[in-house]
């Protein structure tokens, strides 16, 4: 049975989520589709754009995505912080950039409010606004219906375009977080739409080699990561234009960038690259010695790894965490307990 959001996302035990949308039936997101011959590979910029744009004025930070033909994936950071610390005017900003304003809300703007009981109305509104510019369902809904309503208009029909409500896992620690990402990043690979991950365009994994966004290293040498295409090729030559950066690695860095994913990019490539290698249908199957230095931090077998990395968004669990996460996010979440808990626990 479907259940409510509010009984899926617990602040308290994660500000991590992993997001995923699919398209009803045979509607195409992007890619070609080979039963009509007609091509959608320019909705992929449509979504990133859209993420980008959201992300700005959200308190909702973007840690990984990929888009694929007919879903996508995205890992995303609630900074409750931010929007706590945000004013009412910048809120009231933020919220009138996607959605009309209340007309008392924008009296209040402008200087114009009559009395002190239409203020405090403004104000409470404003306050309902703040709490959905940190709600990962409210972010989903702005950048489902954008899509939704672009490819209608383009199909030149109506109806409903995602197959549903998205669908959300909470990611209970760094490891969770890790394997989703890694997960993410390599979708394009498993569905054999490209055989390396710095080749894997309208993915995080791509934006961040070749667009260098990170936080801890301002250049990123790709021959330390085994990585072959050197070029700067990115996202921003096809047109994605944004003033917020992915979340980044921070690497040791904690004092001066207190907010972000506690590892190194250039860590986080190397595992990618060597997972990569390792689960493409067209590699052959065994380890390399050359171990990743992430997979000693995290305490990760490598059998481990790749089960978690391949498929930890493939069955429907709510969360992904140790088994004593998966207990209190059960209680915190008023569940008793959590499907799959064995299968799903680090």
């Amino acid at each position: 049975m479907t259940q409510a959001r509010s009984t899926q996302v617990s602040l308290t035990d994660t500000a991590y989520y992993h997001c995923i949308s699919r398209c009803v039936r045979r509607a195409f997101l992007c890619g070609k589709d080979g039963y009509s011959g007609k091509s959608f590979e320019h909705r992929r910029l449509w979504l990133v754009e859209r993420i980008h744009y959201l992300s700005d004025i959200f308190s909702v930070d973007v840690c990984a995505y990929a888009v694929m033909s007919n879903h996508y994936h995205l890992v995303l950071h609630v900074d409750v912080e931010q929007a706590e610390a945000w004013s009412h005017k910048e809120v009231a900003t933020r919220w009138c950039q996607m959605h009309a304003g209340h007309p008392l809300v924008l009296s209040w703007l402008a200087g114009e409010s009559g009395s002190e009981a239409e203020t405090n109305a403004a104000l409470t509104l404003i306050e309902v606004w703040r709490d959905r510019l940190m709600d990962i369902s409210w972010f989903m809904r702005n950048l489902n219906e954008f899509i939704a309503r672009q490819a209608n208009k383009e199909d030149g029909c109506k109806g409903r375009f995602w197959e549903g409500r998205f669908k959300s896992q909470a990611l209970l620690d760094e490891k969770a977080l890790l394997a989703c990402m890694a997960y993410v990043d390599l979708n394009p690979i498993r569905a054999k739409m490209v055989a390396s991950v710095e080749d894997s365009e309208f993915t995080s994994a791509y934006e961040r080699i070749h667009n260098k966004v990170c936080s801890d290293e301002s250049a990123v040498n790709l021959s330390d990561v085994h990585l072959t295409n050197n070029s700067s090729l990115g996202l921003n030559n096809a047109g994605v234009k944004s003033t917020k950066a992915l979340l980044g690695f921070i690497g040791n860095e904690t004092d001066a960038q207190p907010k972000g994913i506690a590892f190194s990019l250039l860590d986080y490539l190397e595992l990618l690259d060597w997972t990569g290698r390792v689960i493409h249908p067209y590699k052959r199957g065994a380890i390399t010695s050359n171990r990743p230095k992430l997979l000693y931090q995290l305490g990760f077998s490598d059998q481990k790894w790749l089960a978690m990395a391949s498929r930890i968004g493939g069955r429907d669990h709510c969360a992904v965490g140790t088994l004593s996460e998966l207990v209190q996010y059960a209680h915190n979440t008023g569940r008793c307990w959590i499907s799959g808990q064995k299968s799903i626990s680090l």
